[in-house]
């Protein structure tokens, strides 16, 4: 687990070895979500770059008499 610490202007540094992991870089744009007493970062991606990444996704789903 990596600890970080929040600075008087209420900012934190991503470690380096978090940033390499998920690829961070400067300018990327992340999501803050708050859930309970806790805090996620969630990296917001590109919708260009995301074209395809559902390729292959089983879509054979049972479905009820009154969906399509």
């Amino acid at each position: 687990m990596v600890t970080v610490t929040v600075s008087p202007k209420f900012q934190v540094v991503i470690p380096k070895a978090v940033r390499e992991r998920l690829n961070i870089r400067p300018g990327q744009k992340l999501q803050i979500l708050q859930f309970s007493d806790r805090i996620e970062f969630v990296l917001l991606q590109n919708i260009k770059n995301m074209r395809g990444f559902l390729k292959g996704v089983n879509t054979d789903v049972k479905r009820r008499n009154d969906r399509l």
